[in-house]
């Protein structure tokens, strides 16, 4: 590990940086659809939510107005923060237990 760096602040770190990306990814897809170029893949979009970037996700579909009405995409993105929350609930339960 990292001199100085512990386990929560590795955590904090990856966090912040795949919210970052994920809110980015949208963006720039928000970017390429209004100019007509290629597009993020749905898929890609998806992948950089389930790997902690959720919150990023959903502040970008809420600032950016893009991806808030396209099915399955919006169910498939709620069923990603759900299993998230469960997990990240689990895990404080657990804590606490």
């Amino acid at each position: 590990m990292a001199a100085g760096m512990d386990i929560p602040t590795l955590a904090a770190a990856y966090l912040a940086l795949a919210n970052l990306i994920a809110f980015f990814a949208f963006a720039f897809d928000k970017g390429r659809a209004i100019a007509g170029g290629r597009r993020v893949p749905e898929r890609r979009l998806l992948a950089f939510a389930a790997l902690g970037g959720s919150p990023g996700a959903l502040l970008a579909r809420r600032v950016l107005r893009h991806k808030t009405r396209k099915q399955p995409f919006v169910d498939r993105l709620r069923w990603i923060v759900t299993i998230q929350v469960g997990v990240v609930a689990g895990l404080i339960w657990a804590a606490w237990a």
